[in-house]
């Protein structure tokens, strides 16, 4: 028995007045619409409805039903309509975690403009470097700076890759040498980003070889503008996305090293819980994302 179909058959019964307009507003037979009121009545182990040939009354116990699926069945109607706006339009709240550097770096003033265009819409924004569990947490979309992705059942889109350069301050580089060779890395005091998946080990490709050389350092940190403010500051050299670093390069506060080597790249991916059923917060936003990286990709 489908339970809550026998439960909107005997409402439109009662409502009507007789099976046969039962019948005639749900398009089943009279005999369907029997059948599921003796299927439900057995299953609450109660008589719901005293009927004849020409009449049909509710027993006490029907009416007491009655009156409390009516409110039941309306509560699931309003929640079905509720739905509509955010099925229609981007609307409601829509939980994003993101990597903070990426993105104070690349994304923050223009997220100002996509809630512009979507007034109905409001962003909770965390901005985070760990791992985050989406279903666990109740988050809608995530945006990860990883070379690994776990194996889920997750959606991921790559939005752009990360580019990486060797840099310091040029202080540094006068005062412990600058490298010629990824190997001179492992003379080097290197400052190093715990969350990204090449903390011990960095990896350099050029003309087909690959060189990957195990470095160290008396800095490790978890945040990259960390390590940016390190390199400014002349402790040591590091291996960090060229975006964030870009103004100090142009202006002189850094410079790069190994040049005519090609360094790790890290790609970045929008990371969704489904295929299915993707409401239209989420899809915009995805587009919004993918508008812009796409120049970076």
């Amino acid at each position: 028995m489908d339970q809550l179909q026998a439960i909107r058959i005997f409402r439109h019964a009662v409502e009507r007045g007789s099976f046969a307009e039962a019948a005639r507003r749900t398009g089943l037979s009279p005999a369907a619409i029997s059948k599921n009121i003796r299927e439900l009545e057995a299953h609450l182990r109660v008589r719901l409805i005293n009927r004849t040939t020409r009449r049909m009354s509710l027993t006490e116990a029907g009416e007491r039903y009655f009156e409390q699926i009516v409110r039941v069945l309306d509560d699931l109607s309003e929640a079905d309509r509720s739905l509509g706006p955010l099925q229609r339009r981007p609307s409601g709240l829509l939980r994003v975690t993101a990597p903070m550097v990426f993105t104070l770096t690349r994304l923050s003033t223009a997220i100002v403009g996509f809630l512009d265009r979507h007034p109905d819409l409001t962003l909770d924004l965390k901005l985070e470097d760990r791992r985050v569990d989406l279903i666990k947490e109740g988050i809608d979309v995530a945006i990860r700076g990883s070379d690994r992705l776990e194996d889920s059942s997750l959606i991921a889109r790559k939005l752009m890759t990360l580019r990486h350069v060797i840099c310091a301050s040029p202080g540094y580089f006068a005062r412990a040498g600058r490298p010629r060779e990824p190997e001179d890395l492992r003379s080097h005091n290197c400052v190093q980003f715990t969350l990204s998946g090449h903390v011990q080990e960095w990896s350099f490709t050029r003309e087909g070889r690959t060189v990957q050389v195990a470095i160290s350092g008396r800095y490790k940190v978890t945040n990259s503008l960390a390590v940016r403010d390190a390199l400014l500051a002349g402790f040591g050299l590091s291996l960090i996305p060229r975006i964030y670093v870009e103004n100090d390069i142009a202006e002189g506060r850094l410079t790069t090293a190994l040049d005519d080597w090609a360094p790790v790249e890290t790609p970045i991916h929008v990371v969704y819980p489904s295929r299915q059923y993707v409401l239209p917060k989420v899809r915009a936003f995805v587009d919004f994302l993918i508008a812009e990286t796409q120049e970076e990709s």
